[in-house]
Formats: C-alpha cells, structure tokens, sequence
C-alpha cells in the first residue's frame, strides 16, 4: 500500500482492532515469557548506564514494567490510546502517544529500541522510511532489537490487523538498506524444530 488513503485506513484498522480489545490483550499477553527477547537487547546495550530504551509498541506496559525494574530509563510508545493509558498507569513511565507511520522521536535519543511483535505491523512499502526514523533516534552505536512472525514475504490483513510476514533475507535486506549492521538472529519459542518456531527475532547496531 503506497497512497497516504490507503495508509490512514491500514493504521487506523489496526489500531481500532487493538483498542477495542485492549483489555483482553493484556490479560492474555502479560505473563508471555519474553526473558530471551529482554536479554538479547540489554546485553548489546553499550555506555553507561542509565541507558534510555525505547518500547516500539509497548501496548498495555508489560515490556516497559521489566525494563524500568532493571534501571533503565524506559520510554514508551504506542497507537492505541487504551494502551498508552495503561502504560502509563501501569509503569509511571513516559509513553508517547504516536502511530508507526507517523513518528515523531528526534535523533540521538536513544540507546535501544525494543520492537517486540510491532514492526511487522508497518506496510513494507512504508518501513524503508520508519527503519530510517528508528535509526536517526538512536545514538551512534545503539542497539535496534525486533521480533516478528516470519513467513514468505506476504503481507495484507488478517482479520482486522494488517499484518507483514518477512523471512530472513526479506528482513535483512530492509533494515541493512538503512545503515544497522546485524549482531545476531535467532527463532522463537527457543529449542523446538524450525517448524514450530513462528518468530524471528533480530538483533542490530547503528555504527559509530
């Protein structure tokens, strides 16, 4: 999808999705155990502490919760109003309040974003452009950790969510295009068969 018609109506589909089931979504995520997803962006984490983390789609705070309990100065961000004020309720963090396709984070902000089962969410036609913002809004040497639902490259919505499946290739080609170099990958749910590991996580630096 390329026309700004078709963007408004991807983004605000989804987020109607996500807003109307804003409370189910959080009962039935927040005890998802994502401890792999969490170290694999902190131990790349590099400078001194307090780093500031960016949450790419914190939805209702659980992500952010974790890292303000590990001293990190944890900056939320979300679509969903619902989950922007359950963020904040939850965490006393700051959450901005903004969708994927309309970002507004300045540069050398931040020293990790943590996009976890979000940016599959961005129209390939449009993540050019938000890998770039994401990359600008990091410090040089900043860490960009991102897990997605892996497939052959399809994307369209399924039921209200509009939804990109990249494979591996697909996925380091876009965010390569933009200047991260990548330190590692792996699938998820950890020690099953590829088969019946759904997730891709990916884990990239800006250069210094």
């Amino acid at each position: 999808m390329s026309s700004k018609p078709d963007l408004f109506h991807t983004t605000k589909r989804t987020l109607s999705h996500y807003s109307r089931t804003a409370e189910g979504f959080r009962s039935g995520t927040w005890d998802h155990d994502v401890t792999q997803n969490y170290q694999a962006l902190l131990e790349a984490l590099e400078g001194e502490a307090p780093h500031i983390v960016l949450d790419f789609g914190c939805g209702p705070g659980r992500d952010l919760a974790y890292f303000k309990a590990q001293g990190i100065q944890a900056v939320g961000l979300e679509g969903s109003l619902e989950f922007v004020n359950m963020a904040r309720l939850e965490t006393g963090c700051e959450v901005l309040h903004q969708n994927f396709l309309e970002l507004d984070l300045g540069e050398n902000r931040f020293d990790g974003i943590f996009a976890n089962a979000t940016l599959f969410h961005v129209p390939s036609a449009e993540l050019p452009r938000v890998l770039g913002e994401l990359y600008d809004s990091l410090k040089n040497g900043g860490v960009l950790f991102a897990s997605n639902p892996r497939g052959d490259n399809q994307e369209g919505f399924q039921g209200e969510r509009y939804c990109c499946y990249h494979d591996l290739t697909a996925w380091r080609g876009f965010v390569q295009a933009v200047g991260f170099k990548e330190l590692h990958h792996y699938y998820r749910p950890k020690g099953l068969p590829r088969a019946q590991q759904p997730w891709l996580a990916t884990v990239w630096r800006k250069p210094k």
